[in-house]
């Protein structure tokens, strides 16, 4: 099963704990605000399978809930 996850932006306080618990899915921008790096934040790259556990450690400890997890790719969504 595939999953796809992206960072709403504005509500990203620039804690770095997506990063620290998942950097090879999660970087930041010249303002330190976190993205999605596979695919630019638009949230329709899977996610490795040896990327899982961090992926859903870096959900649990975003304090802002930021960080946004589905089975299907966002695009394919008819709302977010």
């Amino acid at each position: 099963m595939n999953y796809y996850t992206y960072v709403d932006r504005e509500n990203c306080i620039s804690c770095a704990a997506c990063g620290a618990a998942a950097p090879n899915l999660f970087k930041y921008d010249v303002k330190d605000i976190a993205y999605a790096c596979l695919d630019n934040n638009n949230g329709n790259a899977p996610i490795p399978f040896d990327e899982i556990e961090n992926l859903n450690d870096a959900f649990e400890g975003c304090p802002t809930e930021s960080i946004k997890i589905s089975k299907i790719p966002f695009d394919d969504k008819e709302e977010w």
